[in-house]
């Protein structure tokens, strides 16, 4: 079956495309990381709502529906992330194919991995920021319930 191609042509194209497959194990490992961190938000907000059921005092009630907002702003973030960690990995894909097929398809094929390409590219980059955002969330939460314990702990003593 011959598609076209020589030999030369299709060694150039695996060695163009061997960039976006380094990048796609990239976008794994985030995806990997961020998927991560989805699943002890989830097991946390099942700490959370139990401990909402169980509270008595609005003091605790107030402070384990905040920690559920939280929670739930962060998944939806990571959500978000991974949905757009998915989609780089899609367009990436894509590249790789245009990067094989462009010798065949010539100048329009190129164009095609430029774009799927940078569109990727595009797409990690909003992915990072989300994960960012979900990042800098947990930090403040992690504050806020760090300032009550220490408040407490001083109207005691």
């Amino acid at each position: 079956m011959n598609l076209g191609m020589d030999t030369s042509t299709v060694a150039q194209n695996v060695q163009l495309a061997l960039a976006p497959v380094f990048f796609l194990t990239a976008v794994a490992g985030m995806i990997a990381v961020v998927a991560g961190r989805l699943a002890r938000i989830v097991d946390r907000a099942r700490v959370v709502e139990l401990a909402l059921e169980n509270a008595s005092k609005t003091t605790e009630i107030e402070k384990n529906l905040r920690e559920l907002r939280y929670l739930h702003l962060r998944g939806r973030l990571s959500n978000a992330s991974i949905g757009l960690l998915t989609l780089c990995g899609f367009l990436i894909g894509l590249t790789i194919i245009f990067l094989f097929l462009g010798q065949e398809w010539g100048l329009h094929g190129q164009r095609m991995a430029i774009f799927s390409f940078l569109a990727g590219v595009v797409s990690f980059i909003a992915a990072l920021i989300g994960f960012l955002w979900e990042t800098v969330l947990a930090m403040q939460l992690f504050n806020s319930n760090a300032l009550e314990v220490e408040r407490h702990i001083q109207r005691e003593g």
